[in-house]
């Protein structure tokens, strides 16, 4: 197989010190790499990354959304606002059991959050 599937996720953000205590606490996970130009989350085997910007703007483009699967979405969706998040759009049902909710993170980030009982690795 060509594609090995998705590896990392990756966020620029202005303050990458601050940004790696926030997302610390947001995915209650701490970084395994942790550098000036990198930060690494290892995220229920998926890489969460933070790299920072040469400029930064909390005006970040809508065009590509990466989801994050959780099994309570407005719980997970609350605790993100909790910590600073704005809300984007709260959580949806889109279809059967599957509901979407997005947040923007303190940098502009748009972090998706996912639930989907139907979807297994």
């Amino acid at each position: 197989m060509a594609i090995l599937g998705l590896r990392t996720a990756i966020y620029k953000v202005g303050d990458i010190k601050k940004a790696a205590d926030w997302y610390t606490k947001a995915f209650e996970v701490a970084p395994y790499f942790e550098e000036d130009g990198y930060v690494g989350f290892n995220v229920a085997g998926y890489e969460l990354g933070l790299q920072p910007e040469s400029i930064p703007t909390t005006d970040k483009a809508e065009s590509v959304i990466n989801y994050w699967g959780v099994e309570d979405i407005r719980g997970r969706y609350q605790h993100f606002l909790d910590l600073g998040a704005t809300e984007h759009e709260p959580p949806t049902n889109v279809g059967g059991a599957l509901e979407v909710a997005t947040v923007k993170d303190p940098w502009g980030n748009i972090l998706g959050l996912i639930y989907n009982p139907d979807f297994k690795l």
